[in-house]
């Protein structure tokens, strides 16, 4: 008899397209929430005064929604795990100007990636490995500088 293995799923995502704003502009906030909780996200993004906030917002929101009704995770326990931002289409148009000339006006669009993480289920299902520090080996050891014979120091794992 072959043993099933259960997948356990801790992960969420919303995706928003077409959001008319420049991905260089939306990162700068993105980069500010990124690995932090839920609700800290919330009042972050409350509080900032650029424009990006509010579709990233409503995108965060929209994914713990996906997490409560889907998966029954628990607000409290989520985290960002991942936010990524990429360049979308870009509409180009062309403004009448003197002398019958067109000036060129380029509107750029982003897309917003956003996965939640529920943390108290990683721990659960004991697939949480701390990762070692630096300056640690493997094992959590600390590396030993040896010296060689012509006196240069040398990092060894033990």
């Amino acid at each position: 008899m072959e043993k099933k293995k259960i997948q356990i799923y801790t992960e969420v995502s919303a995706w928003g397209q077409y959001i008319s704003m420049s991905a260089t502009k939306v990162r700068r906030v993105i980069n500010q929430i990124r690995g932090r909780s839920y609700q800290e996200t919330l009042m972050i993004l409350e509080l900032m005064p650029y424009r990006a906030c509010y579709p990233i917002f409503k995108l965060i929101d929209s994914a713990a929604a996906n997490a409560i009704h889907n998966m029954h995770f628990d607000k409290k326990s989520l985290i960002i795990s991942k936010a990524e931002v990429n360049e979308g289409t870009t509409v180009k148009k062309l403004k009448p100007r003197a002398k019958g000339r067109g000036y060129p006006i380029k509107r750029s669009t982003c897309q917003i990636t956003i996965v939640l993480r529920d943390i108290s289920l990683m721990i659960k299902s004991k697939k949480y490995i701390q990762k070692p520090t630096i300056g640690t080996n493997a094992l959590g050891k600390y590396k030993e500088k040896e010296t060689h014979k012509e006196g240069i120091k040398w990092e060894s794992s033990i």
